[in-house]
């Protein structure tokens, strides 16, 4: 393990470019309007150096307090030891993107997930949320009929 502990040790991987997206910034990243209040999820975009959070914040989702001309006011949950700070913190808009964690399809799944949960309670048992396992697939060898072999011979062509 790496005895050095700088901003950006142990990033290599982290704040690197996807493979084929690496070049130019879509210019939606720039066109796109935050207002007060949106939820927005931080995913550190290597090319820009200026307004890169903490490699603590790749991936988390905060809520936007504010709005400056280049970058973006977001307040995250941080666990300090035995507690949750909100943080606020000013991240370039490169840096950020629309949440979608509001989107109806997420809230219908997970009021759907909670009925589950209420029924299983009630029946004191626990809920397969995500979908049942599903049964094994095993096959034997010495059971596998072996294939017949079909002998395919060209054709004589028509052009001669």
């Amino acid at each position: 393990m790496p005895a050095e502990h700088g901003l950006r040790s142990r990033t290599r991987d982290l704040f690197s470019r996807p493979f084929r997206k690496k070049g130019t910034i879509p210019l939606t990243s720039y066109l796109r309007t935050y207002r007060i209040g949106d939820y927005v999820d931080i995913k550190v975009n290597g090319a820009v150096h200026r307004g890169m959070p903490h490699k603590f914040y790749h991936g988390r989702t905060g809520q936007v307090w504010n709005v400056t001309k280049r970058a973006i006011g977001v307040e995250v949950n941080k666990q300090v030891g035995n507690r949750i700070i909100k943080k606020r913190i000013h991240v370039r808009i490169e840096h950020i993107q629309p949440s979608r964690c509001k989107e109806e399809d997420f809230k219908l799944r997970k009021k759907t997930n909670d009925q589950l949960k209420a029924e299983a309670r009630q029946e004191a048992r626990s809920s397969a949320q995500r979908g049942s396992q599903r049964d094994l697939n095993l096959v034997s060898w010495w059971k596998v009929q072996p294939l017949k072999l079909l002998h395919l011979f060209p054709m004589m062509s028509s052009m001669t």
